[in-house]
């Protein structure tokens, strides 16, 4: 006697009708991706559908940034995902930045070096991970705001990249004492040089604010 669960024909699979759906979204979220492990991300990708979480992918399709010598490292789309993954935690734990980081197939000697760098043990402050995220994509103590301002905002793409100044001023001290070669009233001067500018933007900033200011 056959065990009830044997099939005879294709008519008894049962496909959810959800399924189509799900792997359109799938299929658009990977060419926008691009990421580097197809199978990789893809286990990262429906992890975080069946859990509800911030999905692991880009807004959009991007270029590499000119800092970066190979396809394999850190871009702005990728840390964009990682801040509206990790960043309503304030606080990770480093195993949880790992998994999402290993997710998006980023190499780990990258993530390795960034927590060096930061003396980052199993707790990880995300807005100074972040911080560190900004500074290998940018270089440079500018670039790297610059970054951060066009991850972080919420105005249009395009548009003047405004961010709160308080946030502003966690990037710029943090960045500045990593830095480690600028006093203290260096940095009390440029952040009082920009305070005119936002007190106009109903407390903002803007890239070309501090660009101007440090010119």
């Amino acid at each position: 006697m056959p065990l009830p669960d044997t099939m005879y024909c294709a008519q008894q699979i049962n496909i959810p009708p959800q399924l189509p759906d799900i792997l359109k979204n799938f299929t658009k979220a990977a060419i926008r991706t691009q990421p580097k492990d197809l199978l990789l991300w893809s286990a990262a990708y429906f992890r975080a559908l069946s859990e509800g979480e911030c999905l692991p992918v880009k807004d959009r399709l991007e270029m590499n940034v000119a800092t970066q010598k190979t396809d394999t490292g850190l871009t702005p789309g990728l840390l964009k995902i990682l801040n509206k993954q990790l960043s309503p935690m304030k606080t990770c734990r480093k195993e949880e930045v790992e998994k999402k980081w290993k997710g998006l197939c980023l190499p780990m000697d990258q993530f390795e070096a960034l927590l060096s760098l930061g003396g980052f043990s199993s707790d990880i402050d995300w807005m100074g991970f972040f911080a560190l995220g900004c500074s290998a994509l940018g270089g440079t103590l500018l670039s790297s705001l610059k970054f951060a301002c066009e991850i972080l905002t919420e105005d249009e793409e395009g548009g003047p990249a405004r961010i709160p100044f308080n946030t502003f001023v966690k990037l710029y001290t943090y960045l500045a004492h990593v830095d480690g070669d600028m006093p203290q009233d260096h940095i009390n001067n440029f952040l009082s040089s920009l305070q005119a500018q936002v007190n106009k933007q109903n407390g903002m900033i803007q890239v070309s604010n501090f660009y101007v200011s440090r010119k």
